[in-house]
């Protein structure tokens, strides 16, 4: 069955290094788990490296069985059997039959061809596992009403073709680990994706991290580490929530003008950097205690959203974010994650073509 992870990765622009290319192709496509920084000896010394330089980029259709690959690489039968797993699943390297034998050849004669592949299975199953994910999603407008300014961060995520259905394992759970936003290992009544997913795809409007771990019983903790497995795919975004900002602002200049008086407000509080009306009205309410949130939020109309965060910031707050998809509506959201999966993608088959021009070249 076909199972790739997809990161997005910084591309080695320039290098013409066989080892450096071939590392970056392998750790795009999730075959590499990194514990600590890489070594200058890394690509020589790991077993998947040894496998594709010792064997099927030397050699690609050669048709090399365990044996083969064991004596090429210095490695175990066992060590040989979980490599090829993955390349198999992953879609890089196919096996034929012959005998007793498995016959391992990298698909297409060459690591281009065999990326191509990967894209052209790849894309198509992601598209099939987002229709599942998509038919939940309600449509929003106001869940887009602002525009999110959060610098967008690496993609990432598992492409898994359906497996056995497990009676034990809700459907949309199946389908949120095999995203991989369950984490490496599912159990089996751990349901927080799926449910989380289920909150958003039903939400008008942006929640934050702790109104989705209230809602859901869990702990701010685990709901983050889930939220942002969710965010590198695509699926999710942080959003300011603007709509806030009078409910803080208000909080914010009751509680400091109680603690350092109206003066503080004027200067270092914020309030002086604001038309007159605007702060004489804000002050004035603080004075006479007549301030409410609804009445901030009239005072502060003609107050730019960038200015209005600066005062919250003065005021010593800060805009809250929230948590939202990233999108009006279920086409939205497979759009934008189709678009970055081929992006991610692409860059692989260009690495790839690169990596071929300097093995021919050898």
């Amino acid at each position: 069955m076909f199972d790739l992870k997809l990161i997005e990765m910084p591309m080695p622009t320039g290098s013409r290094e066989t080892d450096v290319l071939l590392d970056w192709i392998l750790e795009s496509m999730g075959l590499l788990k990194r514990r600590a920084p890489p070594s200058d000896d890394f690509a020589q010394t790991g077993a998947l490296h040894r496998i594709m330089n010792n064997t099927l980029l030397a050699d690609p259709l050669r048709g090399w069985n365990s044996q083969e690959l064991s004596d090429a690489t210095g490695l175990s039968n066992t060590g040989i059997h979980h490599q090829m797993v993955k390349l198999r699943k992953c879609g890089l390297v196919s096996s034929h039959v012959e005998g007793k034998w498995h016959r391992y050849v990298l698909r297409g004669g060459s690591m281009f061809a065999a990326t191509s592949l990967v894209q052209a299975q790849a894309i198509s199953i992601l598209k099939l596992r987002l229709s599942e994910l998509v038919a939940v999603v309600e449509h929003s407008e106001t869940r887009m009403k602002y525009e999110s300014k959060e610098v967008e961060q690496p993609f990432s995520i598992r492409i898994a073709e359906p497996g056995p259905r497990r009676d034990d394992v809700k459907g949309n759970t199946q389908l949120a680990s095999d995203f991989g936003f369950c984490g490496d290992s599912l159990r089996t009544k751990d349901q927080l994706a799926s449910d989380l997913l289920e909150v958003l795809s039903s939400s008008q409007h942006p929640l934050t991290l702790l109104a989705i771990s209230e809602r859901l019983s869990e702990t701010r903790g685990r709901v983050n580490t889930v939220v942002e497995r969710i965010r590198s795919a695509g699926i999710i975004q942080r959003v300011p929530m603007i709509d806030r900002i009078p409910q803080d602002v208000f909080a914010s200049i009751s509680r400091q003008y109680d603690a350092r008086g109206g003066e503080w407000l004027m200067t270092r509080g914020g309030l002086g950097r604001l038309p007159e009306t605007v702060s004489g009205d804000l002050l004035e309410g603080a004075n006479k205690n007549t301030l409410s949130i609804e009445k901030v939020s009239e005072i502060l109309t003609p107050v730019s959203i960038a200015d209005q965060s600066i005062l919250l910031n003065t005021l010593g707050g800060r805009i809250p974010h929230g948590i939202r998809l990233a999108g009006v509506d279920g086409s939205a959201i497979f759009n934008r994650v189709i678009r970055m999966a081929e992006r991610t993608l692409r860059r692989i088959n260009s690495v790839a073509k690169r990596l071929d021009e300097e093995q021919t070249s050898l």
